[in-house]
């Protein structure tokens, strides 16, 4: 996969079949549409191509209402390298894009850029300016500038009759529900950070816990212990009880909120060093407990029950 960058390096080597979008967690529905590009492309002696943007749209349009991202911008690239996309189109938002109308960025970057000769979006597509843009937009335009368009329904992931849409697997996070968001997501949801240094409150209880740092904007599930794995930067993963919260054991008052990883059958240092964590299924949620003693104590239980969700049991 190619990375193209606008402005800057833009051009394809060839004529392209294109999705639009802001691909954020590149769940099971965005990787539908982007299979269905992929067919078009091939069918038609075309390049693949996605058009997606270096931060999410609503952080400028809505700052104050933004939504958490379900990958950070290096995640996402990932993921959509994995789907086998010839080119991702990186576009550059800020409050200039957001005032582009619909048929400038038409012209602009799905024409002048990838030489657009098939577009593939949802149904209920829209974009630029005030989303002006639309399914019945891009067609019109597309008769004019020699460009189909096919406008898909959103799939469902045949859990029920709700699409599969960030927003979606977002509001499953917020409620504990990390299998169910897993399900959509097509994978268990990752955050990244990096390993700071705590109070080595973990160590004293006998169970020392790598302390993430996550940037503010990551979506987080709900405030709970769960069981998933910890991947360090040489690729290697590790079972992890994880505790995501306040720690009300210690803090009467709300403290702030921690991702705790207790990984399994390790010794070693972690800190400083940029970790991943996948959240696998959710234990319990959090709970202020009489005594340490009672805390350590359920602290061993959770990490029974990690291995069992795992599959990580010792001989």
């Amino acid at each position: 996969m190619e990375v193209l960058h606008h402005p800057g390096k833009c051009s394809s080597r060839h004529p392209c079949a294109v999705t639009i979008g802001a691909y954020d967690g590149v769940h099971t529905g965005h990787r539908l549409v982007i299979d269905r590009v992929r067919r078009v492309a091939s069918e038609q002696g075309l390049d693949s191509a996605v058009v997606t943007f270096d931060r999410h749209p609503a952080s400028v349009v809505r700052p104050g209402s933004a939504p958490k991202l379900l990958t950070d911008l290096d995640q996402k690239l990932e993921l959509l390298a994995e789907t086998g996309v010839d080119y991702v189109l990186l576009v550059h938002f800020d409050e200039t894009r957001s005032k582009e109308s619909a048929e400038e960025f038409v012209r602009e970057v799905l024409v002048g850029c990838l030489d657009a000769k098939a577009v593939v979006v949802g149904h209920d597509f829209h974009f630029g300016r005030d989303r002006q843009g639309s399914v019945p937009m891009l067609q019109d335009m597309g008769a004019v500038l020699g460009f189909d368009v096919t406008g898909l329904r959103l799939f469902s992931g045949g859990l029920d009759r709700d699409p599969i849409s960030s927003t979606r697997i977002r509001k499953l996070l917020a409620d504990g529900a990390v299998g169910e968001a897993a399900s959509l997501l097509g994978r268990p949801h990752q955050v990244r950070g990096v390993v700071a240094h705590g109070d080595k409150r973990g160590r004293l209880l006998g169970f020392p816990t790598a302390n993430v740092s996550l940037p503010d904007e990551i979506a987080v599930p709900a405030d709970g212990v769960y069981a998933g794995w910890y991947r360090r930067p040489d690729g290697l993963r590790h079972p992890a009880a994880i505790s995501l919260g306040r720690r009300p054991t210690f803090y009467r008052e709300s403290g702030m909120q921690l991702l705790e990883c207790y990984l399994l059958d390790f010794e070693g240092d972690l800190y400083d060093e940029a970790a991943r964590v996948d959240f696998v299924a959710h234990l319990r949620a959090q709970a202020r407990f009489e005594s340490a003693q009672a805390l350590i104590d359920q602290m061993g239980r959770d990490v029974v029950t990690t291995r069992r969700v795992l599959g990580t049991q010792k001989d």
